[in-house]
């Protein structure tokens, strides 16, 4: 039986807050948004950088099984979305901005720039934040990981 996004959304929210309480973590959670295509949720609290972990690697992790859970629960789950003291935001307004400058770097000198691995999201947000610049292409590398690079070159 499929579940509506606003149980979905409890059921990730109980299951953060006992997985972070039951390792001692101070915070609080917000849910930011709630629809059939996403589920935000936002940490916020003293405890904010261990949440973060480095480079936001624990935030990846938590936002990864918080995922897994939802499509436990329904196939066609909203994805779950999680930042903490508005990391991700700030984050992602700086992986745009680089993508948009290497982009213009490629144009100037001709040949092509490889990004630091990213994750499946942050990928997806470079390929449509360079995808308004008609003389560049971004290409992941194929495989299974889950931290690619993308390519960025001049269109032929």
């Amino acid at each position: 039986m499929n579940k509506t996004p606003e149980q979905i959304s409890k059921i990730v929210t109980e299951f953060a807050d006992s997985v972070l309480r039951s390792l001692g973590f101070e915070y609080e959670i917000a849910v930011q948004k709630c629809n059939e295509e996403e589920i935000s949720l936002m940490f916020s609290g003293p405890d904010s950088r261990f949440i973060i972990g480095d480079g936001g690697s624990r935030l990846d992790d938590l936002q990864y099984l918080l995922n897994r859970i939802a499509v436990m629960h329904a196939q066609d789950a909203p994805r779950v979305r999680v930042d903490c003291d508005n990391y991700r935001e700030h984050l992602e307004e700086r992986i745009v901005s680089t993508a948009r400058q290497k982009a213009e770097h490629v144009l100037a000198s001709g040949r092509p720039y490889t990004m630091k691995p990213l994750n499946a999201y942050f990928r997806r947000l470079v390929h449509s934040a360079l995808a308004d610049m008609p003389d560049i292409v971004t290409c992941s590398e194929e495989g299974e990981a889950r931290y690619k690079r993308i390519t960025i070159s001049r269109r032929a």
